[in-house]
């Protein structure tokens, strides 16, 4: 139904894409909606051939040189539209175009600039306007041949490099070059590998989740020390790592334990390495010192509890509970699911937010 939407409300201008938890088809608590806006009227080349341009595009091209892994700065190459200029910024005969600058055009009074997004007051929406480039980049080609395992199969590794990488608007927190560094972002790739989970592996990733948001995050020590991107990568290292013959039903409890002893791992090791740019340590300035230690702490003592730790979520403490209340009848055909999904509070929110957040940048593009 995301999908649907996605391109329902998507136009020449703009091309609308659910991300986060939501996007990914898990509506659970606390979590925001995540739109990413994509301005087809510009495009990102790697390989700069102009020979061949649509007059009406901007052009940029990336460059690496002293960016951190992950990371790249964005040279104008072509453009008709003069106000593009004032974003940019001149340095040795270049035009580098700045992310903060970008992200400035889309403030409004009821605006503030979360990350990479322009969030609401309230924060249940995050709105992130970004670039496209449609080619798969050089530092992500050693993902395609790495894997010898059968995750992800090859139908779903071509349509993630068909698509090709997203920019979006952040840089590297205290580079000299932050206001001008875009982060690369696979979010769509990503979207496509969790909807190739089994539901074994999709359980997994939704019990770390809740277990760094009901848990973890509740230690004030440790509360932004991760993430659920974090969680993310890690479950996508195992399952490559995996044969898939593991990733089960009756296997749920060490696979689950086999991703909370990696998360520790990481923690312990200060590493955690994105999954399609491993030269990219997300753990870089970020866990360390005396921090590090007391998150490492807090996980150690949890793991001592097995995969019973989930249970000091009030999510899942009261599930057994719950359970004897709950009438399966096999003759429902899920609409009761259904149902549930068409009435959530966040389908409805999105989409009223998606219309909304579409007009609202298409008309902060158009004139800026």
């Amino acid at each position: 139904m995301n999908m649907v939407r996605d391109d329902i409300t998507s136009n020449e201008k703009l091309t609308d894409i659910t991300s986060g938890s939501f996007g990914e088809g898990l509506d659970m608590r606390g979590s925001d909606l995540d739109i990413m806006f994509v301005n087809t009227s510009f495009e990102v080349l790697e390989d700069v051939n102009l020979k061949c341009f649509n007059k009406n595009i901007t052009y940029f091209s990336i460059e690496r040189d002293d960016v951190k892994p992950g990371f790249t700065l964005l040279t104008l190459e072509y453009t008709r539209h003069h106000n593009v200029f004032e974003c940019c910024e001149r340095h040795y005969g270049k035009h580098y175009y700045s992310s903060a600058l970008y992200k400035q055009q889309f403030l409004s009074g009821v605006n503030l600039i979360h990350g990479p997004c322009i969030s609401d007051k309230s924060g249940d929406f995050d709105g992130a306007s970004c670039l496209h480039c449609r080619t798969w980049i050089s530092p992500a080609v050693q993902w395609i041949t790495r894997s010898s395992n059968s995750w992800p199969s090859n139908n779903v590794k071509q349509s993630i490099i068909n698509h090709g990488v997203l920019f979006v608007p952040i840089g590297v927190k205290g580079s000299p070059k932050e206001d001008l560094e875009w982060r690369i972002s696979f979010s769509v790739g990503e979207k496509f590998l969790i909807n190739s989970f089994t539901h074994t592996q999709l359980l997994c990733y939704s019990l770390l989740k809740i277990l760094l948001k009901d848990v973890i995050a509740t230690y004030s020590e440790c509360k932004d020390l991760l993430c659920s991107y974090f969680m993310k990568t890690i479950v996508f290292w195992l399952s490559e790592e995996l044969p898939q013959s593991v990733w089960k039903p009756d296997n749920i409890i060490p696979c689950f334990m086999q991703c909370f002893s990696r998360l520790v791992y990481c923690v312990e090791h200060s590493v955690c390495w994105h999954y399609f740019i491993p030269e990219n340590n997300m753990f870089d300035n970020k866990i360390e010192g005396r921090a590090r230690e007391i998150l490492l702490e807090k996980l150690c003592t949890l793991y001592r509890y097995g995969w019973r730790c989930i249970f000091f979520s009030d999510q899942l403490s009261n599930f057994q509970v719950s359970m004897w209340n709950f009438q399966i009848d096999p003759h429902t055909l899920f609409v009761n699911d259904v149902e549930k999904i068409l009435i959530s509070k966040l389908f409805v929110y999105a989409n009223f937010s998606v219309n909304l957040g579409s007009e609202e940048v298409e008309s902060n593009i158009t004139k800026n």
